[in-house]
């Protein structure tokens, strides 16, 4: 049977008076057995003029056009998913964060290839695409690993559907992923906790903790700074670039919302003034914390830093990104409202604010329930 391949069409008029009729007119491309092509030219009536506007005429075709496209073979349906990545890797994988595509590669080489590398386009499909899902929780993935994958599969199949090689692509709702497993408690330093992590380090760490603990910048945010990032007279400290760990480029923050100006308290100011005074070096990009070389301070270091103090102060092993989960949980402790917790946490939705701490039971919280149990259970 000879495949077809049918383009867009478009509408016209036709006759005159009160007999004019607008009709769709497509190009119809007959592929025959031989390979070659028959083209034909079809007309659909849609109605009459006096009867439609050629706005009206364009909906009733709309249906009649997706209906053909549907069927419509691409040139490409039969292209394996291997193959696109391939394109996708030298056309937009470059155009990603750094630690988006680490994570991305990540995802390809150890599932997603494997898997489905060698299927064609037209079979990654919602079915298969669940029995992968099925395959990496049977290896003991979590259910979180599995979202990551799927975001990293989904983002390179809606590319092949911009570029007009499938016509659908399968929807993350319609599949089921295993359950959550039991949440661990978020490790955060209190209050008292990193202030005798401050005081016990030497400079740069010292300030460099303070800040990750006063501001809850995150640790790549606060290596990028610039002394220009600081407005002493405003009290204002510009989160405009973060430094990625592996690569140690800098580059724009996490996100959109991430790039922000967060207030700095007096008694911040008043230590980077004196680490300024009497620490910091100058260097090349003017950066705040540098090495000896005038580079952006290795993350890794910093941690191992960070462990050592944490050792001698008999304080429970915990990350750099503790001091960022202190800030936000010391915050809702003090009855801050969760709005003002995600303005200082840069998170683009108030949502992800409560469900990453939504463990921490502020004030305003316990006093509530306190005045309902005192109605409820006084005598």
């Amino acid at each position: 049977m000879p495949k077809r391949r049918f383009q867009r069409g478009r509408i016209f008029k036709r006759g005159h008076n009160r007999h004019a009729t607008w009709v769709l007119a497509y190009r119809d491309d007959v592929t025959q057995p031989d390979g070659t092509i028959r083209r034909k030219q079809r007309k659909v009536v849609l109605g009459l003029a006096k009867h439609m506007t050629k706005a009206d005429a364009a909906q009733v075709a709309q249906p009649l056009l997706d209906a053909v496209n549907a069927t419509a073979p691409l040139k490409h349906a039969a292209k394996t998913l291997s193959a696109l990545v391939e394109e996708w890797e030298k056309a937009v994988s470059p155009m990603l964060k750094p630690s988006t595509e680490r994570a991305a590669h990540s995802h390809l080489r150890n599932h997603i290839l494997p898997a489905l590398g060698d299927k064609p386009l037209s079979a990654v499909s919602t079915h298969n695409v669940q029995l992968f899902v099925s395959e990496m929780a049977a290896k003991g993935l979590s259910r979180k690993s599995i979202e990551n994958v799927l975001q990293t599969l989904l983002s390179i199949v809606k590319t092949a559907k911009k570029w007009h090689y499938v016509h659908d692509v399968f929807e993350r709702a319609d599949l089921s992923l295993p359950r959550e497993r039991e949440k661990r408690d978020t490790r955060f330093y209190t209050a008292e906790q990193a202030q005798r992590i401050i005081a016990a380090s030497e400079e740069p760490y010292a300030t460099m903790y303070a800040l990750l603990a006063v501001t809850g910048c995150r640790a790549g945010e606060v290596l990028a700074l610039k002394r220009g990032d600081l407005d002493f007279d405003r009290r204002i400290l510009k989160i405009r670039r973060t430094l990625d760990s592996a690569t140690r480029l800098i580059h724009a923050p996490k996100s959109r919302a991430s790039s922000a100006d967060l207030p700095m308290p007096d008694g911040l100011a008043q230590r980077i003034r004196n680490f300024l005074a009497h620490h910091w070096q100058a260097n090349p990009d003017d950066l705040l914390f540098a090495n000896s070389k005038g580079k952006p301070m290795q993350r890794d270091k910093i941690a191992y830093k960070l462990q050592k103090t944490l050792r001698e102060l008999g304080i429970e092993k915990a990350a750099l990104h503790a001091f960022r989960h202190m800030q936000a949980s010391e915050l809702l402790e003090s009855g801050a409202a969760p709005s003002v917790v995600q303005r200082q946490m840069r998170h683009s939705d108030a949502r992800i604010t409560l469900q990453r701490y939504s463990h921490i039971i502020g004030d305003a919280q316990r006093k509530a329930v306190n005045s309902l149990s005192e109605r409820v259970l006084s005598a």
